[in-house]
């Protein structure tokens, strides 16, 4: 039974990919909304 369980369980490797695959787009979502608030025209800010 344990063995089963142990089998399915990802490597370190799955593992940092699956927290990369949630963390980059993250942070690049930041990084553009922080460059939105600051690089927008006046004209296009929303209201």
């Amino acid at each position: 039974m344990w063995q089963f369980i142990i089998e399915g369980v990802p490597g370190t490797l799955g593992i940092i990919c699956t927290i990369l695959s949630f963390a980059i787009p993250f942070i690049i979502g930041k990084i553009n909304q922080e460059l939105h608030k600051y690089g927008d025209p006046p004209w296009k800010e929303e209201k």
